[in-house]
């Protein structure tokens, strides 16, 4: 009887036969070198394995044939072998195998015309999941470069799907509705997305939401510079768009294209991989990490999607994931301060940058401080927005004291679980006027961003901080942006760090938020300040 083998990538990697799952190595470089080579589909040559994942210190060959015995060990048996090496060369027989991120992506590059509903809805099932996940650092950088941009096919097949479903002929207005605007929030500036939003919403009924959506779509376009003067082109009586049928499948999102990020790594004086991304064009504009950051799956995001396209408009955005969570090194041995601090002055050295405003969000704020007086040469202005002096161990009450360690504690025992109950409690201090689907996606965020010993570690680093002796050493112009019923850090906090930088203005703004989001006022009051305070001080 013939045996089904299938190994998923999509997510954590898994491989299952006749639906038994196998257990894997518990070696990620083992579980990455799997995945490399069904992902890639070709022979690869011993030395180029060797050189994506092992150090010459580390017996490069040795560690490769290690890897493959375990990997041999785990799935295959007598009667199925996976796959085929000799001395020079490394490649998986995958005649048999369902590979489901090659599956998808073979079926997709054919472009057929048509694509059943319920195969579609299960393509974008299987892409909601991050391709190798957990596996970010388990190479050198040729592979996370390699990881990265593979994760990157993977968001534009999921486009792909999106817009599929959302123009299937077969499908009710209600559920149009789901998979446009599926669409249009993984790609929020291209006009058909948005089109077939207001359409689907029209159909359902649903016109106050349709007339709501276009408005604020036109004024969103309209502040990231994005043409969208032919948005209200009529639709043929017989069908989407003309330019948009359902045939068309790689033109996904052309305008798009002008804001596509860049990702890079560099290696901090310890050795630490830092990975940074670069997007727009124009004068340098540096953002500080801080709590979380992922350069894949921030930009976009409900959350930070509409910031950071702000921040790109007629600039080049610069930022990055600091040490222990995103794209950069998970294990690291320093997570501190200081490191943070090391963290950015890698990043602009390593991009060459000379002069630049740098903006600081939560923690970011204090690692701005200390490198504009460290390095007050390089740094033309700072925008700081919801910041503090001083760390909760330092700075807060004693109220405040107690409730972060009751936070600190669950994190320890509740950060790696299913539940998202733990991760639930930072979510809902950092945005309590948050929409619903807005918490549920920072809570995963959250999950894929960090480990649960780092988001301990990352808590304890930011209690600790205190520049309040720095303060008054900043000499560049500064703006300080704070929300008066800020549920995370005080406005006192804010208001200590604008009072203590000689000539800083202070702006509180009308929220409850610690990360201010696109939809509410304060957030448009806080981009219109950082515009006016930039161009007045010739940043």
């Amino acid at each position: 009887m013939t045996q089904t083998t299938q190994i998923r990538l999509l997510g954590e990697i898994r491989i299952l036969r006749d639906g038994v799952e196998l257990p894997l190595p518990s070696s990620r470089k083992a579980r990455a070198l799997l995945g490399f080579v069904c992902a890639t589909d070709r022979p690869h040559r011993r030395e180029r394995l060797c050189e994506l994942f092992w150090d010459l210190p580390d017996d490069p060959r040795g560690s490769l044939r290690w890897a493959l015995s375990k990997l041999r060990s785990a799935i295959e048996t007598d009667d199925v072998k996976h796959f085929v090496a000799d001395r020079e060369r490394i490649a998986l027989d995958a005649s048999g195998v369902d590979i489901d991120f090659v599956r998808i992506r073979n079926r997709l590059f054919d472009d057929p015309p048509f694509i059943p509903p319920a195969e579609l809805r299960q393509m974008a099932d299987d892409l909601s999941y991050p391709l190798m996940e957990g596996l970010n650092n388990a190479g050198r950088d040729d592979f996370q470069s390699w990881l990265a941009a593979e994760r990157e096919d993977g968001r534009l097949m999921a486009i792909n799907v999106f817009r599929r479903l959302a123009l299937h002929p077969e499908l009710e207005a209600k559920e149009i509705v789901k998979w446009a605007r599926h669409w249009h929030e993984a790609d929020p500036y291209h006009l058909d997305a948005a089109r077939t939003l207001v359409s689907a919403l029209s159909a359902a009924g649903r016109e106050d939401e349709a007339k709501t959506f276009a408005r604020d779509f036109r004024r969103a376009a309209a502040e990231a510079d994005i043409d969208v003067s032919d948005f209200d082109r009529k639709e043929p009586e017989d069908g989407p768009p003309v330019d948009v049928a359902a045939g068309e499948a790689r033109d996904v999102f052309p305008r798009r294209q002008l804001r596509q990020q860049t990702i890079g790594f560099c290696r901090a004086n310890d050795g630490v991989r830092i990975a940074h991304a670069s997007v727009g064009s124009g004068p340098p504009l540096v953002k500080a990490a801080n709590w979380l950051n992922h350069l894949e799956l921030d930009w976009g995001s409900p959350i930070w999607g509409r910031t950071f396209g702000s921040a790109a408009k007629n600039r080049t955005f610069i930022r990055y994931d600091e040490r222990g969570n995103g794209l950069s090194d998970w294990e690291v041995d320093d997570i501190s301060f200081e490191a943070f601090v090391r963290d950015l002055e890698t990043v602009v050295d390593a991009l060459g940058l000379e002069r630049f405003p740098l903006l600081g969000i939560s923690q970011g704020c204090a690692v701005s401080i200390e490198y504009a007086v460290r390095h007050p040469e390089r740094v033309s202005g700072l925008v700081l927005v919801s910041g503090y002096a001083t760390g909760w161990r330092i700075g807060a009450s004693a109220e405040e004291r107690e409730r972060r360690e009751a936070v600190y504690t669950l994190t320890k025992h509740g950060w790696g679980t299913n539940n998202a109950a733990y991760r639930h409690i930072f979510s809902q201090t950092f945005m309590p006027d948050a929409k619903p689907e807005e918490l549920e996606w920072f809570d995963e965020f959250q999950r894929l961003t960090t480990s649960p010993e780092n988001a301990v570690r990352f808590q304890e680093a930011f209690g600790n901080i205190d520049v309040r002796e720095r303060l008054d050493k900043v000499q560049v112009p500064t703006i300080v942006f704070h929300s008066r019923d800020d549920q995370r850090i005080s406005l006192e906090q804010g208001r200590e760090v604008a009072t203590g930088i000689p000539n800083a203005r202070f702006v509180p703004l009308d929220s409850r938020n610690h990360i201010l989001l696109g939809h509410e006022p304060a957030w448009e009051v806080c981009r219109d300040g950082i515009s006016a305070f930039l161009t007045e001080n010739g940043i």
